[in-house]
């Protein structure tokens, strides 16, 4: 029997759906769990650099995906890899539904950023793939299978920037002011795995609290703290301090973001820039009011 109501008869199709990137305002270790799992502080925050999905529906029971951005070439043969099909394949088992999808993902979101691509790609599907198979999930079971899909991925259902703490889990909306970023990629893409087994890893921030964050002015909020995966990221990975150096040459205080190779920094609006290195991606960013999906 399935533990799901259906709230709608199912819809066709659903076009252009966004899935916004996150920054990481600072990003502290607080411990370590038993099982492994890293103990984190971090502000999450929502920018407008998105990844566009479209979803089709299919009345097979498959579940497919091209990516749009690249050759258009399946993906579906690796979806132990691709989290957009663990997305819909969990949430098909958990809702009990014979209906597929076919989804066509454009890809723009760097990979190994540190802006969590993927993991807000699977927060969409499982939004839109509700309202596409007209099921609903209750919000304590559809956070709990988010999680099973990767830490970041309850973050993007939360509808908002927020406060996170936990191994990701524990989640508490916050406000933002307005401001814009300029964010860098270097071309060189950094692996999660390596910095967390990394043995020169720092653990053990001292505990912050909410309070002590939103006692800073508006225009400094944007420097509290730090990323305690920067140093090790940077022996892993040049290009971070190639980056970072860039910055610094604008006057603009960079920080990493995530656990990726990417770094930003806040800009005013119109700040002219200087040519970049040719292969690493920049894009001046600014912060959302709330995510594309709030509500769904």
């Amino acid at each position: 029997m399935t533990r799901t109501l259906l709230s709608s008869p199912p819809l066709k199709a659903l076009y252009d759906v966004p899935a916004p990137a996150k920054l990481n305002l600072f990003l502290h270790l607080t411990g370590r769990r038993p099982d492994g799992y890293h103990l984190l502080q971090s502000v999450f925050m929502l920018i407008d650099w998105c990844d566009t999905l479209h979803f089709e529906l299919r009345s097979d029971g498959q579940i497919s995906r091209t990516d749009l951005s690249t050759s258009g070439h399946p993906a579906e043969a690796l979806p132990e890899q691709d989290l957009a099909v663990r997305a819909a394949r969990a949430l098909q088992a958990a809702c009990g539904t014979s209906l597929g999808v076919h989804i066509s993902l454009e890809k723009r979101i760097p990979s190994q950023a540190g802006m969590g691509g993927g993991s807000s790609d699977a927060a969409t599907c499982l939004l839109a793939l509700q309202r596409l198979w007209g099921v609903r999930l209750p919000a304590a079971e559809l956070r709990a299978l988010a999680l099973s899909l990767g830490a970041d991925v309850p973050f993007f259902l939360s509808g908002g920037h927020a406060w996170v703490e936990g191994i990701g889990e524990k989640i508490t909306p916050i406000s933002l002011p307005s401001a814009h970023f300029l964010v860098v990629k270097p071309a060189v893409g950094l692996s999660t795995q390596a910095i967390f087994n990394a043995p020169g890893l720092k653990r053990d921030s001292e505990t912050a609290i909410i309070q002590g964050f939103a006692a800073y002015a508006n225009d400094q909020i944007f420097k509290f703290g730090h990323n305690d995966l920067q140093p090790v990221a940077q022996e892993l990975c040049p290009q971070i301090g190639q980056s970072l150096d860039w910055l610094e040459a604008q006057n603009l205080q960079g920080r990493m973001t995530g656990s990726g190779s990417a770094v930003f920094a806040q800009i005013l609006q119109d700040l002219d820039l200087p040519e970049a290195p040719g292969d690493w991606k920049i894009k001046k960013c600014k912060n959302l009011e709330a995510h594309p999906l709030a509500g769904w």
